[in-house]
């Protein structure tokens, strides 16, 4: 345990997670803002479509 604790401070696996933890966070909120953006605009076109069938 002591070893562990010692260890800590140099240690770099942390600062690597939450860096990956970030940047998937990221994506996500591009992901749902793409979504969120391109959903009215696809919406209206099926209405279009399904008005003119």
């Amino acid at each position: 345990m002591k070893t562990k604790v010692k260890a800590f401070p140099g240690s770099d696996e942390g600062v690597t997670s939450l860096e990956y933890a970030l940047l998937a966070a990221l994506i996500a909120a591009a992901i749902v803002g793409g979504v969120s953006l391109l959903g009215g605009g696809v919406s209206s076109q099926f209405s279009s479509v399904a008005g003119v069938i």
